[in-house]
């Protein structure tokens, strides 16, 4: 081999500790299953629902068999994880009568999608009958969705620490996870341009707009989506900075969108500065997000503020498809139909 600044740099020996895989060339293996067993238990069993009927509460995972892995190869990061499941969890009805029964969750790997995994809820064997059982169902697999999405979102980002190794220089690579299939189309959010466009000085014609739209989880939840990296990588599947407090910032989806947290009120109210990379230099729009209980579901209105003109439209459907249905289809807060 050569040594560095010489021959061939796919075979270079970098002056270094370890003087391998310089340049994350060769294909490297990381196993995730002992951590993710351990994450896997720590969400699931912090799963807890409360209803008019009662409450419920995971409190045990009884069964977790599978793997999980990450690749890296030339500095590209593929996920692989395969799960099968089965908790138990117990309840106490409105009337004060104990009952307990099993979740499992067959089929959580890197080749369904979260909305696509089945999560069985039933009662022990000889339980009686209870509404408990309809909670389950609905707003406790809606919680152990978003537990496993969590999950997903937390192997790409905290587990990856470390896995792209310093170049010649001893300054990392920045590098994005991607899965082993794609599951955004970013294509459609950039317009074909990955670099934004030079400020042209001239004022251009803005427009605002509002959007309403229902999920079916609490404000708290919904509102944590929102401010939570590990979530925010978890709808979007793609790596993100979210520093949620006044001034911090905000970056999605490979760079294509950007901003800054302007206002943070808990469980109620976020309101921030934000753009699509392909907008005029330094352009911002201003979006306010208001979170409203209603009942079992919580209603989420959007108003955003200097959006260009021309691209109106393109932004509307840009939060409908990258945020609200993702979201949805992420962790199961798709509204009831009436």
């Amino acid at each position: 081999m050569a040594k560095w600044g010489e021959g061939d740099p796919r075979w270079i020996v970098e002056e270094r500790a370890d003087a391998t895989n310089v340049n994350n060339w060769h294909w490297t293996e990381r196993d995730a299953t002992n951590w993710s067993s351990d994450k896997l238990k720590e969400l699931l069993l912090g799963v807890r629902v409360e209803s008019d009927e009662g409450s419920c509460e995971v409190t045990e995972v009884s069964k977790l068999e599978g793997e999980a892995s990450i690749n890296n190869r030339k500095g590209k990061l593929i996920f692989f994880y395969e799960w099968s499941i089965k908790a138990k969890w117990k309840g106490t009805s409105k009337n004060g009568v104990k009952h307990k029964g099993h979740i499992e969750v067959p089929n959580l790997s890197d080749e369904n999608d979260m909305e696509d995994l089945d999560i069985n809820v039933t009662l022990s064997k000889d339980e009686p009958e209870t509404p408990l059982v309809a909670v389950m169902k609905k707003e406790g697999a809606s919680k152990v969705r978003a537990a496993l999405g969590s999950y997903v979102g937390y192997l790409k980002t905290e587990f990856t620490q470390g896995m792209i190794l310093p170049t010649a220089n001893g300054v990392s690579k920045q590098q994005q996870p991607s899965q082993s299939k794609a599951k955004v189309d970013k294509t459609q959010i950039s317009s074909g341009s990955s670099a934004p466009p030079p400020n042209t000085g001239v004022k251009i014609p803005t427009c605002k707009f509002s959007l309403r739209e229902t999920f079916l989880t609490s404000p708290e939840e919904l509102y944590r989506v929102f401010v939570t990296q590990e979530l925010v990588q978890a709808f979007s599947h793609a790596a993100a900075v979210v520093e949620a407090e006044k001034g911090g910032k905000l970056r999605m989806l490979d760079g294509n969108i950007s901003g800054e947290f302007l206002e943070l009120v808990s469980e109620q109210k976020i309101v921030m500065k934000w753009r699509y990379n392909t907008w005029p230099s330094e352009h911002y729009a201003t979006v306010t997000l208001n979170f409203s209980d209603r009942s079992n579901e919580t209603e989420l209105q959007l108003e955003c503020k200097g959006v260009p003109v021309s691209e109106e439209e393109r932004t509307k459907q840009g939060w409908q498809r990258y945020y609200f249905e993702a979201i949805k289809q992420t962790f199961g807060y798709g509204a009831r139909l009436y």
